[in-house]
């Protein structure tokens, strides 16, 4: 029996997998989706920000996703870190900068659930719950063995298999890892008082402490601390639990409760020297992985596939295969500078809660300070933060996608 031939394979299949096939088949590609779902409640949610709402909205599947997604309307900071130089807490308004919501959180496993029913329903798109054991080029394209042995063919394969990327890894793409010395526990809670769609940040000398809106009184919580102390919260019943979270967050938002399963996330870093391989291209935490800080991670992974998609199309209309070179060249100059920069920004950012020097104390409570009073600074940086103006994907614009 012959081996299928797709234009495109994507390996994965979790939120930036299927919404990578999802946007390919979209767009007339022969694509075939490989991979199993991993549906775990791990108490985790995504803060989707404003261009993944209009990605998922070009997509198809966001009138469902809003059903159980909760609006950030505005953001507060609280600098609890006792430093000599704290100062008041900020807040910043989406309304300030003409939009109803910075973004959109919801649980991880809603997100995945609903967009793989999107892609069951998907007609131009094959699915395949097997795994990627193989990947193989020649000139004309690339090969996939899954797990069963069996084969298919594709000109360009996407890898979306996650940080420990099997694709990544047999291409030869080099990757740099690093670590942090804490952790964070993830969990969603019920709480006595409205939470007004505010997300709150408190930044302490351990990391950063947010609790995100959820529809009614519920909120997600990620408290990044030391190792230890993620270790000893995580032991802790629920009552115990809800009480020192309740402490940690001062009491505004009253009485809390555990509403859901717990998660301890190690806090580490991923980068790659390069996004591309012959016939391949990364994806998501195949690319690069984030500590759960500042809501980057998820956005930036459906940045990588608004990207590639419009490499594609682009060299599709210039007669280019969708695994050519001149393809994945763009896509990687798409996205080099992209996440260089957002790497920095949430690597920067906790560094500077850890560390007890005043110089840099003070740095942190002056920007924080001069944000919160100089509105064109305030609102450049909150454009930038949701909505940044160099590189945007055409699916992540606010103007019908093409």
């Amino acid at each position: 029996m012959s081996e299928r031939t797709y234009n495109i394979a994507v390996v994965g299949a979790g939120a930036v997998g299927l919404s990578a096939a999802l946007a390919f088949a979209r767009d007339g590609f022969d694509t075939v989706l490989v991979g199993g779902l991993d549906t775990r409640r791990d108490g985790r949610t995504v803060a989707l920000l404003n261009g993944s709402v209009r990605f998922l909205e070009a997509l198809g599947a966001w009138p469902e996703l809003v059903r159980n997604a909760a609006p950030l309307e505005t953001m507060r900071i609280v600098d609890d870190t006792g430093s000599l130089f704290r100062p008041p807490p900020a807040a910043f308004r989406a309304g300030e900068i003409g939009l109803d919501a910075f973004g959109w959180n919801i649980e991880n496993v809603t997100l995945v659930e609903t967009l793989a029913e999107a892609a069951r329903a998907c007609a131009k798109l094959t699915l395949v719950p097997a795994f990627a054991t193989g990947f193989e080029t020649d000139g004309k394209g690339a090969t996939l063995t899954l797990a069963d042995g069996k084969t298919l063919k594709a000109s360009l394969v996407v890898a979306g298999d996650g940080r420990n990327s099997k694709l990544r890894q047999i291409a030869g793409i080099e990757t740099q890892t690093w670590s942090y010395p804490q952790s964070a526990v993830t969990v969603i809670l019920a709480h006595d008082r409205e939470h007004r769609e505010t997300s709150t940040e408190f930044h302490t000398r351990h990391g950063p402490f947010t609790l995100v809106p959820l529809p009614g009184r519920r909120s997600s919580l990620v408290w990044v601390t030391s190792k230890s102390e993620a270790e000893r919260l995580s032991q802790l019943d629920d009552g115990a639990l809800a009480l020192a979270i309740e402490r940690q967050a001062q009491s505004h938002l009253g009485a809390m409760r555990i509403d859901g399963p717990r998660g301890l996330v190690p806090m580490s870093g991923l980068s790659v020297n390069r996004y591309r391989a012959q016939h391949l291209a990364l994806v998501g935490e195949a690319a690069h992985v984030f500590p759960p800080i500042g809501a980057q991670g998820l956005n930036l992974g459906f940045r990588d596939v608004a990207s590639l998609r419009d490499a594609v199309v682009d060299g599709r209309d210039e007669g280019h295969d969708p695994g050519s070179d001149e393809t994945l060249d763009r896509y990687q100059r798409n996205r080099d500078l992209d996440v260089r920069l957002r790497t920095a920004a949430v690597d920067g950012l906790n560094r500077t809660l850890l560390t007890g020097m005043l110089p840099t104390d003070f740095l942190r409570g002056a920007g924080l300070l001069a944000l919160s009073n100089i509105g064109p600074l305030r609102r450049i940086v909150m454009r930038e933060g949701v909505l940044p103006r160099f590189s945007v994907p055409r699916l992540m614009r606010g103007h019908s996608p093409v």
